[in-house]
């Protein structure tokens, strides 16, 4: 007998997931992010949000939001290619390309709707799709949404990639997609060896630099940047939700492509254009990360402090290099209770279990940002290093 009762399949859903430990608990925020907050009613240290440089509730950004929210009012009514285009989103991706150094910018409603609508809309049948076994969701869905065949190379494995590569000699289009920071695992892609490779076997490459924005290379313009492949990417995606402090995805490259995407990405095409305060904050935080350096300086300072005292302690934080530091546990349960126990204790974390991650890779994420002080760090690690302790987690030997 076919099932139809939808209260009956989603209690059956859930009750596996709560017995494979992989329900979400979802907390809430009373107030802004900051680098304490009020979550569930309880003032908590925020150590798990991708607000790397503190602009989510910045002042002179949120003035901005509203003089735009001001004068173009609440929303445009339209997507971008009826009556959704106001001068804000132009000056948007103008202000963007030049950040980037490149011709031209597309943005989208999210880095999820750029990847899912992006990437099919580059290859097709008798094209290949070459991606890192450890790509973000985003990327693995937009990939499925391509007619073009699929192949997966090993984490950050040069090797895999190129043997992919050697026998790709059949299809019209080789596009290899890789993430620069892997949001997971905190690692970054050896993009020099991929773009490097991509040239030898005529490949293009994608990036998807949502974790390298405002992260890494000259005044937070990303991994690209970072490497010095300016010009040899062909194209990077970028998202506003992470290190600037807002919502929108985005992609920088060639005035054509550019020009083709706002013409063919189905996100971009059927989705409502984002709201002038969105608009308006995005480009005040472009502007303003280029004004303050001693933001990625307090960064990237309070993220090597934080590295040293955990792998000081004997916990595992895998290859980390950047503010996003995992600590790793390993049973999905015992992960779920240090974060529960955290939280109790004043520190708001997630832990992160399979799907996500292996089923025997569980961790919970740190990510550090520029609001945080020494204090902040150091009653985070006294507070991680007890509780996971007391749990049993095995040190780093």
């Amino acid at each position: 007998m076919r099932e139809y009762n939808l209260e009956e399949i989603a209690k059956a859903e859930l009750e596996v997931l709560k017995s494979e430990n992989r329900m979400w608990k979802e907390h809430v925020l009373h107030g802004a992010v900051n680098n304490w907050t009020i979550v569930d009613g309880k003032k908590e240290l925020m150590l798990c949000t991708n607000d790397y440089l503190g602009l989510a509730n910045n002042p002179e950004i949120k003035t901005e939001a509203l003089n735009a929210l001001k004068e173009y009012g609440a929303g445009s009514g339209a997507v971008r290619v009826i009556a959704g285009t106001m001068k804000l989103h132009i000056e948007l991706e103008r202000e963007l390309a030049k950040y980037k150094n490149a011709e031209a910018a597309v943005t989208f409603q999210s880095g999820f709707a750029t990847n899912f609508g992006v990437i099919p809309t580059m290859v097709g049948e008798n094209d290949l799709l070459v991606s890192d076994e450890l790509n973000h969701g985003s990327i693995i869905d937009g990939m499925r949404m391509s007619k073009a065949e699929r192949k997966v190379y090993r984490h950050n494995d040069i090797e895999s990639l190129k043997a992919i590569l050697e026998d790709s000699g059949k299809y019209r289009r080789v596009l290899i997609v890789t993430d620069a920071v892997f949001s997971m695992e905190g690692d970054i892609a050896p993009l020099p060896e991929i773009v490097r490779l991509a040239k030898k076997f005529d490949a293009m490459t994608y990036v998807d630099d949502a974790h390298g924005e405002g992260v890494l290379g000259k005044l937070g313009r990303g991994a690209v940047n970072h490497f010095g492949l300016e010009g040899q990417v062909d194209v990077e995606m970028g998202t506003f939700s992470k290190a600037f402090g807002s919502v929108g995805g985005y992609v920088v490259g060639g005035e054509k492509f550019c020009e083709m995407l706002k013409n063919k990405v189905r996100p971009y095409l059927l989705s409502g254009s984002h709201p002038p305060a969105v608009v308006g904050a995005n480009i005040a935080a472009i502007r303003y990360v280029q004004k303050h350096p001693e933001l990625f300086e307090r960064l990237w300072s309070s993220t090597k402090y934080f590295k040293e005292k955990i792998k000081g302690a004997g916990l595992d934080i895998g290859k980390s290099e950047t503010p996003i530091t995992p600590i790793m546990v390993g049973d999905s349960a015992k992960a779920q209770r240090l974060a529960d126990e955290l939280f109790e204790e004043g520190i708001f974390v997630i832990p992160i279990v399979y799907p996500m991650v292996p089923k025997d890779k569980a961790r919970i994420r740190t990510i550090i940002n520029a609001r945080h002080t020494k204090e902040d760090l150091d009653f985070a690690v006294r507070k991680i290093v007890e509780i996971a302790s007391k749990l049993g987690i095995v040190p780093k030997r």
